[in-house]
């Protein structure tokens, strides 16, 4: 059973998400898998070579969900997982995972989540990544999560990657690959405060004709915290593709994006924007003037950019 802290991060994760917990699950905490379900559809196989899950979604599996949700709270907790997603043609799936780190002690904790993805022919995915954090203990909280998908054709692929409370140091690694007519989107949202770090690298291949990719990134930085955005985007084939990078920055915090569009072919059609800036003064007095405060002003700017 779950005690109470981890149900609560637990509810933290499925509440950033807006998602409920439905279908197939596997829960996983402190390094051992506590909790799994599989339906008719959708099989979690326990690797035998490695920790991690095998999760087989067959073809034609419509309107299904599988949640993998990691929870961390024991001192001292290092924790790698390696999950391989197997998703047959014309599948339709909503897949969540996330994870929750609870630290009051003095030493750090962390997770590794290495996700692999093949996506076949015409399925439809939504991938939804989630990262919370919290505790009284001055040990770091650290999650480092690593995503590989291999689009198939016609196959639509949404992630939306969310990191806004408690991460002390962060490296995301994101690599995917687009056969002909896949289409992706990437929806990704950061918060760093005090002295906390986050690293986000996103590279792209378009290497199918007709692969599309559009890739947006809104992150806001307080405190002393530090910001680094790599986001790489290759057309190999005839395709389409788009970045777009924006960030908040306040206090004595840094940013640096560091946007990369490379055409291999005259009929790829790449575009790459990136803007870093402060809240408008004008806007704050707008919400100031309907009476909100000016800290209530500041929650609002920022928590309607990182919708």
């Amino acid at each position: 059973m779950l005690d109470i802290i981890d149900k609560g991060l637990l509810q933290a994760v499925a509440d950033l998400s807006d998602i409920p917990i439905t279908g197939a699950y596997n829960i996983r905490k402190n390094g051992q898998g506590v909790s799994r379900r599989s339906t008719e559809n959708i099989q979690i196989i326990p690797k035998t070579d490695k920790p991690g899950i095998d999760i087989n979604i067959k073809s034609n599996t419509k309107g299904e969900q599988v949640h993998i949700p990691v929870i961390l709270s024991a001192e001292g907790m290092h924790d790698t997982v390696y999950n391989t997603f197997n998703i047959g043609h014309d599948a339709d799936v909503v897949i969540v995972a996330g994870c929750g780190i609870h630290n009051d002690c003095d030493t750090e904790e962390g997770h590794n989540g290495i996700h692999e993805f093949f996506i076949g022919k015409n399925a439809k995915v939504k991938y939804v990544e989630k990262h919370y954090g919290e505790g009284s203990g001055k040990g770091k909280r650290v999650l480092n999560p690593t995503t590989k998908l291999y689009i198939g054709e016609g196959a639509q692929v949404e992630l939306e990657m969310v990191q806004i409370s408690g991460v002390d140091n962060t490296i995301r690694d994101t690599e995917i690959e687009l056969e002909k007519n896949a289409r992706l989107t990437i929806i990704e949202r950061l918060l760093t405060e005090e002295e906390q770090n986050a690293d986000s690298i996103i590279n792209v291949k378009l290497i199918g004709e007709e692969s599309s990719a559009r890739i947006m990134s809104r992150s806001v930085a307080k405190g002393d915290s530090k910001q680094l955005f790599h986001l790489n985007l290759t057309g190999e084939n005839a395709c389409r593709g788009h970045i777009q990078c924006d960030s908040i920055i306040m206090d004595n915090a840094k940013v640096e994006s560091i946007p990369k569009i490379t055409a291999h072919h005259s009929d790829a059609q790449l575009i790459h924007e990136a803007a870093i800036g402060k809240i408008a003064g004008t806007q704050l007095l707008k919400l100031m003037s309907l009476g909100l405060t000016a800290e209530e002003a500041e929650d609002t700017i920022l928590q309607g950019f990182l919708k």
